[in-house]
């Protein structure tokens, strides 16, 4: 595996899965393969999860690892082509990412999208100019519209915890306070979709997902109706794709409880973290036996650690 950015980079997601779990018996099994190899994490944007996670992994693999918060520690880069750069950018992306690669093994970046420009963020300019110029294999750290990293340790969660070979999953809609980017549901429907489950999407009118990820799940505006029988409930907050990166007034009742858990097969409840707690999801569902939350983080250490060995074993 050289690049790592949705779930069509992979070519069986079982098998990956299984691989992490494996991982996670054994992390330090393959320290041989990161020997004298080097990790480069790039955010645009803060992280806990996925950087401390993500380091560990490379670690348990026996990797080195640089750490740059271009927000905070870098120039600021400019992304477009032919331009006189004579504003507030310092640095074009050509010669940084190409920079980056010199120093680097494989590279991981994160990016949030602006929620202002549907065709800028889903053409995902940030992650194609890495790719085109950073000369080494690339995991995603997030993107403007996917988190797979995230998705794979949701999926590892799910084959770990399930009760029945083909669970039913559920991706519920929240309610938040401001525009909330549509990448980690876009992911998790994707993952789900190509995963041996019984998918449904639930969330208000207005909040429909582009469909190029939602192919293959059953999607209703009836939370109730999407929550009966369910075995995992994936707590998500997202903006609406059309209009792009606004908020619907209302829906506050979508917030999910220990009452609305009664209609369930006592399902595990999901979220990718940070999570408003009372806001999208209550805190005695939060703070009770049904939520794996932690869980499900822990996870994505050996959901990336999965992913950087196949890379490895790539150079």
């Amino acid at each position: 595996m050289k690049l790592f950015t949705s779930v069509n980079d992979v070519t069986d997601i079982k098998a990956l899965a299984a691989e992490a779990l494996q991982l996670k018996k054994d992390p330090y099994a393959h320290q041989h393969l990161g020997k004298n190899k080097t990790l480069g994490l790039v955010f645009l944007n803060p992280s806990l999860r996925t950087r401390m996670s993500t380091q560990k992994a490379a670690l348990n693999l026996g990797m080195n690892v640089m750490v740059l918060n271009v927000d905070k520690e870098g120039w600021a880069l400019e992304l477009r082509d032919n331009v006189v750069m004579n504003g507030t950018t310092v640095e074009h992306i050509r010669e940084a990412a190409a920079v980056m690669g010199q120093y680097v093994d494989i590279i991981g970046v994160r990016s949030f999208p602006g929620l202002k420009d549907r065709e800028e963020d889903y053409t995902e300019v940030v992650f194609n100019k890495f790719v085109e110029f950073c000369g080494v294999p690339l995991v995603s750290l997030e993107s403007a519209t996917r988190h797979p990293l995230q998705s794979l340790a949701d999926l590892v969660s799910i084959e770990e915890l399930k009760t029945r070979e083909r669970p039913k999953v559920v991706l519920t809609w929240a309610p938040h306070i401001k525009p909330l980017p549509q990448a980690v549901p876009n992911s998790f429907a994707e993952w789900m979709c190509k995963a041996d489950v019984d998918f449904t999407i639930t969330h208000p009118a207005g909040y429909e997902l582009s469909t190029d990820f939602t192919q293959g799940a059953t999607i209703t505006h009836n939370q109730d109706e999407a929550l009966a029988d369910a075995d995992f409930i994936y707590v998500k907050n997202w903006s609406a794709y059309e209009p792009y990166g606004k908020v619907l007034p209302g829906n506050e009742e979508w917030m999910l409880t220990n009452d609305r858990l009664k209609i369930t097969n006592n399902a595990k409840v999901m979220h990718c973290l940070p999570v408003r707690r009372n806001l999208e999801l209550s805190a005695e569902v939060l703070d009770g036996p049904n939520s794996i939350v932690v869980h499900e983080a822990g996870n994505r250490v050996w959901a990336a650690q999965a992913v950087l060995k196949q890379m490895l074993e790539a150079l």
